[in-house]
């Protein structure tokens, strides 16, 4: 277990106090959501300030899978769920295999649905799961905290750093423990939020907006994606075998078929291409 100062934590950009939220218990709903609304409006401008560091983390994510590695996310509380959510939406969005790209939450996966935050401050904990996944040279490890300070993630990370997998922290407060701990940092300061100390806003808004950016791009540097077209994905359901049929038509200049099975059912289409080289794969 490790301590930590009461007096550090006051010092967090994301622990202040917003002003512009004052008085919150005594606003209108229409009040209240222009509030929240507004200070959402600088998260994007929060996450354009570390564009240079994404792009180099996207680098280094389609290198690794490329060479047969994986993408680990490690976070805690919020963060470790947008890490599970980001890793989830991975094999049906780019077809992939589901150990391309993981995720470790504190708490394990009963962390997803209840809270389970004392675990994140075990640093024991955090080497334990992060060696169950046996990091090496091939991968890239990324750990998400919004105060970059939390025990369980800095401790993962430093493992893999260690064992030679790249590393990179997601955070919300610069010059932070976590951002020491790995190679590269991606520090998205959206300041204070509505709800004093609430990271599942602002904070947590800005950390799903740099998993996709990395997870995107990364898929898309290696072949997953033609155009802006999700080729590879896997049509398991009406809705995604309709989207794959249109993926086609696009591609091809073919008219979408309208053509049905006497249940109502579209006919079974593929939209499918190995990556990487799926614009080789299709016409031009």
């Amino acid at each position: 277990m490790t301590s930590r100062k009461p007096e550090d934590l006051a010092r967090l950009g994301t622990e202040q106090a917003n002003r512009a939220a004052a008085d919150l218990d005594r606003k209108s709903a229409l009040q209240i959501v222009r509030i929240i609304n507004a200070e959402d409006a600088k998260v994007a401008r929060a996450v354009k300030r570390a564009l240079p560091q994404i792009a180099r983390a996207i680098d280094w994510t389609a290198d690794a899978l490329n060479q047969g590695g994986r993408l680990i996310y490690v976070g805690a509380g919020t963060s470790g769920r947008i890490a599970a959510l980001d890793a989830a939406e991975c094999p049906p969005t780019f077809n992939v295999d589901p150990e391309m790209v993981q995720f470790i939450i504190a708490g394990g996966a009963k962390a997803l649905g209840s809270a389970v935050e004392a675990n994140e401050d075990s640093r024991e904990l955090g080497e334990r799961e992060i060696a169950k996944k046996r990091p090496g040279r091939k991968d890239v490890v990324i750990g998400i905290a919004a105060s970059g300070r939390t025990p369980f993630t800095i401790a993962a990370v430093e493992y893999a750093r260690k064992r030679g997998a790249r590393t990179v922290a997601v955070t919300c407060n610069p010059k932070s423990p976590l951002e020491s701990a790995a190679e590269l940092a991606i520090v998205t300061e959206v300041g204070p939020e509505v709800v004093a100390g609430s990271s599942r806003m602002k904070a947590g808004t800005a950390q799903k907006m740099v998993l996709n950016l990395i997870s995107t791009g990364a898929m898309t540097r290696l072949g997953y994606v033609y155009g802006n077209l999700m080729v590879n994905v896997h049509p398991k359901n009406f809705k995604l075998t309709e989207r794959a049929l249109g993926i086609i038509s696009n591609i091809t200049g073919e008219p979408h078929s309208r053509r049905r099975h006497p249940k109502g059912r579209r006919k079974r289409s593929g939209c499918h291409c190995d990556a990487p080289g799926s614009r080789d794969s299709l016409p031009g």
